[in-house]
């Protein structure tokens, strides 16, 4: 079978909740709904406009507010905290297979620790598992007494720091809750559901799951891309389970038009035709993306797809950004569009836009800024400002893509 590159775009983002109304309850059994189908909400703390795991839920129900994740969190415990690629927000029904995960991290994790961070750090373990058996939930700030803080980021913990974080990423203890986006931690069976704080699977039961909802999430990929989804398996592995499932007749051959014309081999679930078949319309309206929307997080599976070459720049010096320092992606309908330098200014509750970079071949028209301002209104209300004001020359021309 042969998906070409609209309709492979068009599949790809409506399983990942990308092409359906945003309208609809955005809390409580929904809302763990719609992180489940999505997989993860990749957690991070900048705050330009809003947190990136509030604005990839607000990307998919404008009726979202950030107020509704924490009973899911920290009461009703139907999500969790941890590593996937980096710090996220999963469904807790998936605890038993970061089992894997915690041991992996353990082995992996362990020279490279004693490299990068300062000594100490292993001798505080029992201590911090101690005090929370005793005392309960700590954070950073309650460990530690009489060490040094560093001031050079996250590799000059001090080392019960260090020993918080070794813990959390190998399964000792858990997010409980978080204050002020600062990480509580406690014992991680004060954290997961009993039944499945126990629950054990196989590391071929752990391979299946991998590989079968990597696929599920993404519709069509192949080995490199599978292994990327979850950061649970390595593609050795995924090559395996795909030869086996293809001998058995649980997935087919495909090719997906990309971009640029080529075709690239994939695999597939054999219902790909009748989930082709049964897309709704594909949209017409505008979305802007956080830079770490699930849909966007394989940047080179975005580039082939969608001809969308995006590297955020945070980390860049400013004199060397080629466009900001944390610029959104933009969606329209199924082709990513743009991307749009925006920011909250909370000391006068505005919404202040600087540029708006258009893809080569994509024009500056009326209706389409229309459906900009219109989504950008969206935007101030949901990051709790009360106006969106347009720098004069907002309007830019495509720039040249770095590589």
């Amino acid at each position: 079978m042969h998906l070409p590159n609209a309709t492979a775009r068009h599949l790809f983002l409506h399983h990942h909740a990308l092409t359906e109304p945003r309208h609809g309850p955005a809390k409580g059994e929904p809302l763990s709904a719609l992180i489940d189908r999505i997989g993860f909400v990749q957690v991070d703390s900048i705050t330009t406009v809003e947190r990136a795991h509030h604005m990839i839920l607000w990307a998919r129900r404008h009726g979202y507010r950030p107020p509704a994740l924490k009973p899911l969190l920290e009461q009703k415990r139907a999500l969790f905290e941890h590593w996937t690629h980096d710090a996220s927000i999963v469904p807790t029904a998936l605890f038993p297979q970061w089992k894997h995960r915690f041991a992996r991290d353990a082995t992996r994790l362990h020279a490279n620790w004693q490299r990068w961070f300062r000594d100490g750090y292993e001798a505080q373990f029992d201590t911090i598992l101690n005090r929370i058996a005793a005392h309960g939930p700590v954070s950073s700030a309650d460990v530690g007494e009489g060490e040094a803080r560093g001031k050079g980021g996250w590799w000059d913990w001090h080392p019960s720091k260090t020993a918080l974080e070794w813990l959390w990423r190998t399964g000792q203890i858990s997010v409980t809750r978080r204050d002020a986006f600062r990480k509580v931690y406690d014992l991680t069976e004060n954290v997961i559901p009993a039944e499945l704080y126990r629950a054990e699977t196989s590391p071929e039961q752990h391979r299946d799951w991998a590989c079968s909802t990597a696929l599920a999430n993404l519709g069509f990929a192949d080995e490199t891309e599978i292994a990327r989804y979850w950061h649970a398996v390595d593609k050795p592995a995924v090559q395996d389970w795909a030869r086996e499932q293809l001998l058995a007749g649980r997935l087919i051959r495909i090719t997906v038009e990309q971009a640029d014309g080529n075709l690239r081999a994939a695999v597939a679930r054999p219902d790909l035709a009748a989930r082709v078949q049964a897309l709704p319309d594909a949209p017409t309206g505008l979305r802007i993306l956080s830079p770490f929307d699930p849909a966007l997080r394989d940047r080179a599976r975005i580039e082939r797809l969608f001809g969308f070459h995006y590297r955020i720049e945070v980390f860049v010096p400013e004199a060397k950004r080629q466009y900001g320092y944390y610029v959104f992606p933009v969606l329209e309908g199924t082709q990513l569009i743009g991307r749009i330098d925006t920011k909250a200014d909370r000391s006068c509750a505005t919404l202040r836009v600087r540029a708006f970079w258009p893809e080569p071949g994509i024009r500056h028209t009326k209706a389409r800024h229309a459906k900009l301002a219109r989504e950008l209104d969206r935007l101030a209300q949901f990051a709790n400002c009360n106006t969106c004001e347009f720098a004069a020359d907002w309007q830019c021309e495509p720039l040249s893509r770095a590589r």
